[in-house]
């Protein structure tokens, strides 16, 4: 029968091969079975499709691959124009000599209207279907973002970037109050539109760029409005030396974001990287259900470090995975899932022999339920989960078909060879 979600309709079924995470460590594999949706929720996944159901448009994808979609914890919009640049320097050279000059350029508003539509068009065509993004520190270019990606169908948050030292001379807000104006100025901005599935999200950039005036301004903002947060967190080592110049009372890096309400507990918060976290620093993050996001490719270019993700993932913390454009070249987190596993054999092999490797379902949970779960229930294919999926067929046969967590993982694996058929979003079909 004709595919009609497109449209927007809430009751149907997917047939092929399908794949989702019912844990970190297990797969749940249903060969040619049925996905159904109903009320524009995942009812079920069946071998067999239940009599009620068979009324419903049913699309029959074959022998493709049906997944969860991927969600990118942490990415950043106006850097996409200049990934893949600069992945000889380190952090803190690699922000002043290529971010803050590019970012800048975003207080005009036809650059960043045409910058940021070939950054929707291809995040829409990507694998990631959810995902928390940077903007810059302006408002209008921030709406302008928000509006592209609005149209993609993809759900999202945004967050105009808040920053009042340590920019660039002419890329800052030069005071406290200056920034949280600017701040209350973007969220006015966006309660005037009618956005679905585009929502805020406070983002200090990060600790060296907000003095603690501006991060209690926007405690107090997240206070009054329940907005999640998003930052970075203990990236790279001299970031860190630099954070405990600047704030000598605080116990760690984390504590400058707790001290303001910013932390986890009642404020839903992300946090990318954590390469270099404390033992205190960890434990506040699992006391406050802080999320992590692992950008493994960002973390290699521009040599920051392993962040030590068996330890996290055993440890019971919320970890998901971030593309981190423009630190990461490659918005596919099906690269991110590789580089994940990649960069965990290598803190094995060099740093911790008693922290295993990550298994390619561990993986795969990160890219789905692991980071999904920030969005709600969202990332696997059970009962009340929103309707989240990618249709996968290669471009062409591969060496081994069998068993089929194999033939993923391969498709994972090799660029050359993915293709995606369908995406859809909130079941709603986006291509």
């Amino acid at each position: 029968m004709k595919d009609q979600t497109k449209e927007g309709q809430r009751n149907f079924v997917l047939r092929g091969n399908i794949i989702y995470s019912k844990t970190p460590q297990e797969l749940s594999v249903t060969e040619h079975g049925f996905l159904v949706c109903s009320g524009g929720k995942v009812k079920g996944v069946y071998e067999t499709l239940p009599k009620e159901y068979r009324t419903l448009s049913l699309t029959d994808y074959g022998d493709a691959m049906i997944i969860p979609g991927l969600t990118d914890l942490h990415l950043h919009a106006p850097q996409y124009s200049y990934r893949g640049t600069g992945m000889d320097l380190t952090l803190l050279d690699w922000l002043n000599t290529y971010t803050f000059p590019e970012e800048e350029r975003y207080q005009d508003e036809a650059y960043a209207r045409l910058q940021y539509a070939r950054f929707a068009e291809d995040l829409k065509m990507s694998p990631t279907c959810r995902a928390a993004i940077f903007a810059t520190i302006h408002p209008q270019a921030s709406i302008i973002l928000m509006d592209l990606l609005e149209k993609t169908g993809l759900v999202t948050f945004v967050g105009k970037v808040s920053m009042d030292r340590n920019g660039s001379k002419t890329y800052t807000e030069h005071s406290a109050p200056e920034a949280a104006a600017s701040l209350l100025s973007f969220l006015s901005l966006v309660r005037s539109r009618n956005y679905q599935r585009t929502f805020p999200i406070l983002t200090p950039r990060f600790t060296p760029a907000c003095s603690d005036d501006l991060l209690m301004s926007i405690g107090q903002v997240q206070k009054q409005t329940g907005i999640p947060v998003q930052s970075h967190l203990s990236e790279n080592p001299e970031e860190i030396a630099w954070v405990r110049e600047l704030c000598p009372t605080a116990s760690c890096y984390g504590d400058t974001y707790q001290r303001a309400g910013l932390f986890g507990g009642t404020c839903r918060t992300i946090m990318a990287h954590g390469v270099w976290c404390p033992e205190n620093e960890i434990e506040m993050i699992l006391e406050n259900g802080v999320y992590l996001a692992h950008c493994p490719q960002s973390n290699t270019n521009i040599a920051s470090g392993i962040a030590p993700i068996r330890k996290y993932l055993d440890l019971g913390m919320h970890v998901g995975l971030g593309s981190d454009v423009a630190g990461g070249a490659s918005l596919s987190l099906f690269r991110a899932i590789t580089d994940a596993i990649g960069v965990s054999k290598l803190y094995w092999r060099l740093i911790d022999h008693d922290e295993r490797p990550l298994t390619f379902a561990e993986g795969f949970y990160l890219a789905t339920r692991g980071g999904g779960s920030f969005f709600g229930d969202v990332g696997a294919f059970e009962e009340g989960f929103a309707f989240d999926a990618l249709v996968l067929s290669e471009k062409s046969g591969l060496y081994r078909q069998e068993p089929l967590i194999n033939r993923l993982e391969q498709f994972v694996y090799l660029p050359e060879q993915q293709q995606i058929l369908a995406k859809y979003v909130a079941a709603r079909r986006i291509f």
